[in-house]
């Protein structure tokens, strides 16, 4: 039995080789776990490149293909620091927290624990969430701009409809607001969703499509396309930095003159010099997005920790990071992220390695209520950015920040 079994996968490799099958319709011949290593086996000889490296993890294959890859042929491993304790004073995170960080940049993780310990030393960070709701934009094509008005007032009238719809569509979720932006005889519609522990994309589109589909049969406006842009989904924009996206989170944490001193080597006025002309000035000269020193380094090693969607960091990027010294002499230090997406149930916080990620955070699956364990997350998030910003702030405004890279980053 056994060579009968390596010949059909002889056989299957060599067609795949050939041209006759492809890739995808491995797992159809062998199933989806062994179609993982007969898949590379194949990129192996069409390639000439050895990927020995490529087949040794430990995630469970089943859990995944299908599911959160197609064409799985391994897994690319990335190595897992430890940073913290971290002390968090949020309304869902409230203690001492230990922050996985999966990362291949030397110092990031020491540069975040050293912010950590002086967070920690000053009683902790403050966090609040000030909005929330994952938004989808499908985009209207009117008439005229008397069909587009018309559009607009009809919408106002038929939210509840609306929400009913959306609500059939799933057992979490809840349409909270849909807002129109018209352009000439085209009209986004924002529709901004509550759900709840998922970061909720998946959710929102089949919601989102459902209420389409609704919208055009009842009014009779052709929908050009379910996502229009407005969302704004994986992209850098005004409108999410503005109206916020996910959730929108800040934390703050007041540092005194001789902690800056100790931990940092520097001054609270020179930090606040370098933030303000750096991360304000600086930014604002370049046209940039975001008003930080490093807030996407924290975010996304966190999210390639904690099975998140890596390439939502570039909204996290959108942060805006302030120093400013009180007339007592301490140091104010706050990071306002106006868009962050985490979900701790669905994606990639199922596979193993990401959920126990979650579990040191004490976040892993659904909250209760639904909800609290995904804006838990958030709150540690926006606490692990403000150690990262405090500490690269803390080594230029000491001018440490070639050595740490030259100790930590060139071994």
């Amino acid at each position: 039995m056994r060579l009968e079994h390596d010949l059909k996968n002889e056989e299957i490799i060599e067609k795949v080789a050939s041209g006759q099958l492809k890739l995808h319709a491995i797992d159809q011949q062998v199933g989806p776990v062994e179609g993982v290593a007969v898949r590379r086996e194949a990129i192996t000889r069409m390639t000439g490149i050895e990927t020995k490296s490529l087949g040794s993890f430990s995630i469970d294959a089943a859990d995944v293909v299908g599911r959160n890859i197609e064409n799985m042929i391994g897994a690319i491993q990335l190595p897992l620091g430890i940073a913290g304790p971290v002390t968090v004073r949020g309304e869902y995170a409230t203690g001492n927290f230990y922050l996985p960080l999966a990362t291949t940049e030397g110092a990031l993780v020491a540069s975040t624990n050293r912010g950590c310990s002086v967070i920690s030393t000053c009683g902790g960070a403050t966090v609040r969430i000030f909005k929330e709701g994952m938004t989808r934009a499908p985009v209207f094509s009117a008439r005229d701009v008397i069909h587009a008005r018309d559009f607009v007032d009809w919408l106002a009238g038929n939210f509840e409809v609306m929400k009913a719809k959306a609500a059939e569509t799933t057992r979490f979720g809840e349409l909270v607001d849909a807002t129109p932006y018209v352009v000439g005889t085209d009209i986004h519609l924002r529709l901004r969703f509550d759900t709840k522990d998922a970061m909720g994309m998946n959710m929102v589109t089949i919601a989102s499509e459902a209420v389409s589909n609704y919208i055009t049969e009842q009014f009779g406006i052709e929908l050009v396309s379910l996502s229009g842009n407005m969302c704004t989904d994986k992209k850098p924009s005004a409108i999410n930095n503005i109206l916020g996206r996910g959730k929108t989170v800040v934390a703050e944490v007041v540092i005194p003159e001789d902690v800056v001193g100790v931990k940092l080597k520097t001054t609270g006025r020179s930090m606040a010099e370098v933030n303000y002309k750096k991360n304000l000035l600086g930014s604002a000269l370049a046209g940039s997005m975001g008003y930080n020193a490093h807030a996407a380094n924290i975010i996304a090693a966190l999210y390639l920790a904690c099975g998140q969607d890596a390439a939502h960091v570039v909204e996290g990027s959108g942060a805006i990071t302030t120093m400013e010294m009180r007339h007592d002499g301490d140091l104010h230090c706050c990071v306002t992220i106006p868009a962050i997406q985490v979900g701790t149930v669905g994606g990639g916080t199922g596979i193993a390695t990401q959920r126990e990620c979650l579990q040191i955070l004490g976040v892993a699956g659904a909250g209760d209520p639904p909800g609290t364990n995904a804006k838990k997350l958030a709150e540690i998030i926006a606490a692990a950015v403000l150690a990262g910003e405090i500490s690269l702030i803390g080594a230029q405004s000491a001018g440490h920040l070639a050595r740490a890279h030259k100790e930590l980053g060139r071994k």
